[in-house]
């Protein structure tokens, strides 16, 4: 019987280890690389702060570039004058224009669509930093680097 016992116990202590018991090491939590945006802003305007606040909350690494001039920004001359508000972001290889919603800049990057960005023009109350108790009903419009455009999401 002790020879039995003497073969089972290593195996039965590889088993245990194996299984996560005896010597199992915690495992380290490491989070997710966030994704980088850079925030185009004027420095006069607090409802992009917000905004770019939003997009913090939300897990991307923000980095904010504060300029008086925001027509001159590279990024911002590929925007549609029609479709531009008062800030432009770039995510990835994505340009975001105003006040568009988290959830579709991440459906942006999920979906990956052929389009150069997605933006709300204006400055709608309700939209994500120009939070309101009166929302307006307001869309988020796609665009190409030919200038089409098309809805991308409406809220």
């Amino acid at each position: 019987m002790t020879r039995i016992a003497f073969r089972l116990v290593p195996t039965a202590l590889a088993l245990v280890c194996a299984a996560g018991g005896l010597e199992a090491q915690p495992q380290s939590k490491q989070k997710p690389a966030s994704v980088e945006a850079t925030v185009y802003l004027s420095p006069t305007c607090g409802c992009c702060g917000k905004w770019a606040d939003h997009m913090k909350a939300a897990g991307f690494a923000v980095t904010r570039e504060v300029t008086a001039q925001l027509d001159s920004v590279p990024a911002r001359r590929r925007v549609p004058l029609t479709l531009r508000s008062c800030h432009t972001a770039v995510v990835g290889n994505y340009l975001i224009e105003g006040h568009v919603p988290i959830d579709l800049v991440q459906k942006l990057r999920k979906e990956r669509p052929k389009i150069a960005g997605i933006a709300v023009p204006g400055m709608p109350a309700g939209s994500p930093g120009m939070e309101s108790p009166y929302p307006v009903p307001y869309s988020i419009v796609a665009f190409r680097a030919d200038g089409t455009t098309y809805e991308f999401g409406r809220r």
